[in-house]
């Protein structure tokens, strides 16, 4: 089976229209799987994550040996900057959402906080994820895929 992404679309054009960060983040807050960007050795990494939105912040968990948990230990205050997007875009007709959130990750240290954090948001993956980190939003953009008439 070849799967052929050069076939030519022939679907209707799509529109991008920007979306507002209240709405960005109500639609951030509806999906439970995002991509976090941050620089490990100066380079960009980008990792899946599930999250779930806590007062108007991004709140992932994390194990003891992942990249992101040792720069957001070694992250002075404010944090470490990270990106956040989110998206749902359907396959075949190309329409729906992307939410991308640009702001300060670091990792919660409060452990009623952090226990409250584990009881919200259990890891899809098999390991144990001890730790939480929250990113709070700085910059919200987004854009949603229309068709063009719309």
């Amino acid at each position: 089976m070849s799967l052929d992404n050069a076939q030519p679309d022939r679907a209707e054009p799509r529109r991008s229209i920007g979306i507002g960060s209240v709405e960005a983040l109500r639609l951030l807050g509806g999906v439970s799987f995002g991509r976090i960007g941050f620089t490990q050795h100066a380079l960009p990494t980008i990792r899946p994550v599930n999250h779930v939105l806590v007062d108007g912040d991004i709140v992932i968990r994390t194990h003891a040996g992942a990249a992101l948990t040792s720069h957001a230990r070694r992250a002075e205050s404010p944090g470490v900057v990270v990106v956040y997007e989110a998206d749902v875009i359907d396959p075949d007709t190309h329409l729906g959402w992307s939410v991308v959130v640009t702001g300060y990750a670091h990792l919660v240290t409060d452990p009623d906080e952090l226990e409250r954090f584990r009881a919200l948001l259990r890891p899809w993956v098999e390991q144990t994820m001890d730790y939480a980190v929250r990113i709070r939003p700085d910059l919200v953009t987004g854009i949603r895929l229309t068709t063009a008439g719309h």
